[in-house]
């Protein structure tokens, strides 16, 4: 048996783990059958805002019921245009008293990652299903307490990994045991944008403050990473990775520039990049006897590719978080596994703890 199979196993793994954490007791299952689950997003930020927000307002299966917020100026604009009962509003020194409420099944952490580990604790003490953005946390250790906690309380924990409900992508996962071009031997898998200035120190981003989760690689490394683990169907044996800075200025904190390296089984590897200073957007893989691509591989529209032998990918999706939610409740509402569920945050974020650990090691090779 290859080492690929293998970590094609591991991959697998997670569906099996995914389906206990949904081993919910009888009566819960048939209650919820019955109707939508009611979500409260935790963070009014601006994914909150633009994405995920109107996202509930497109799906059948889950519906706005709640926010959680630390800015009690939001509160009023956010029940006016969504029409959330005073009830259904809480503070983040509150957030445990979620637990007596019925309207809310489902709990959606759209905040920075530092906090992710202990208001998904929170959450799944309280009884709730657990949503979480990505990067699932600061590091794998937290990852493992989140998992730990809502195995304890029988509560799903989706990642929002939206590239792996989108069609197109889930084509280019499916090709990873399909192998229509042969072997894969290389992957190339590049997220980035140019942004931040000095203006964003006063006061500082969060995205430039380590301690916040901030940095590309954290946001938007994510990607790429991902991506490659799904590209090639397989975990990664080996990483080494180099950080970047060009403007000191602004990048005092965090590395503006992130370039890895994955090894995967069979000799496969995946170049990777990531960057708050350049924008990118590619994914490629190359085979023994052709390639295939996606480009743009992780837009919130038009994600499209296209191979050597012609084909195309072009498949489209009115609202990718959409997609996402409503696969997710439709998961939890049926006792199914979640598509993406926390072992596949917590896969990613131990080949991440590497990651950082080779950067800050002038690039030493770090077995994983």
């Amino acid at each position: 048996m290859t080492n690929v199979s293998s970590g094609r196993r591991r991959l697998l793994a997670g569906v099996g783990a995914a389906a206990s954490l949904l081993a919910l007791p009888r009566r819960l299952l048939a209650a919820e059958s019955k109707r939508t689950l009611g979500v409260a997003i935790v963070g009014l930020g601006g994914y909150a805002q633009d994405r995920i927000a109107p996202g509930l307002g497109l799906t059948r299966h889950c519906r706005l019921a709640g926010i959680v917020t630390g800015t009690p100026a939001k509160i009023a604009s956010w029940q006016a245009r969504h029409r959330l009962p005073d009830r259904n509003v809480y503070s983040y020194e509150n957030f445990d008293r979620i637990a007596d409420n019925p309207d809310i099944d489902v709990v959606y952490i759209t905040t920075p990652p530092h906090l992710h580990r202990s208001l998904a604790v929170r959450a799944a003490n309280a009884g709730k299903h657990v949503w979480c953005e990505k990067p699932m946390a600061m590091n794998a250790a937290e990852c493992q307490q989140m998992i730990e906690a809502c195995r304890r309380n029988k509560v799903g924990l989706a990642i929002g990994y939206r590239m792996q409900h989108e069609p197109n992508t889930r084509t280019i996962m499916g090709f990873a045991s399909q192998r229509p071009f042969g072997r894969i031997r290389t992957v190339r898998a590049e997220a980035g944008y140019r942004g931040y200035d000095e203006s964003d120190l006063q006061p500082r981003n969060w995205r430039l403050a380590r301690a916040f989760g901030g940095g590309p690689m954290y946001d938007m490394g994510t990607y790429p990473l991902n991506a490659a683990r799904y590209t090639v169907g397989a975990e990664p044996l080996a990483v080494s990775a180099r950080r970047r800075v060009d403007r000191p200025e602004v990048f005092d904190q965090v590395e503006e520039h992130m370039d890895f390296t994955l090894e995967f089984p069979d000799g496969v590897r995946a170049e990777c990049a990531t960057s708050f200073g350049r924008s990118m957007n590619t994914l490629r893989a190359t085979c023994e006897r052709g390639w295939y691509e996606l480009s743009p591989f992780q837009s919130y529209s038009g994600v499209r590719g296209q191979a050597s032998d012609g084909r195309r990918f072009d498949a489209t999706v009115r609202h990718q978080q959409a997609l996402q939610m409503d696969e997710d409740a439709l998961a939890i509402l049926q006792g199914m596994p979640l598509r993406v569920p926390g072992e596949e945050g917590l896969r990613d974020l131990r080949v991440m703890d590497a990651i950082f650990r080779s950067a800050g090691e002038d690039g030493r090779r770090i077995t994983l």
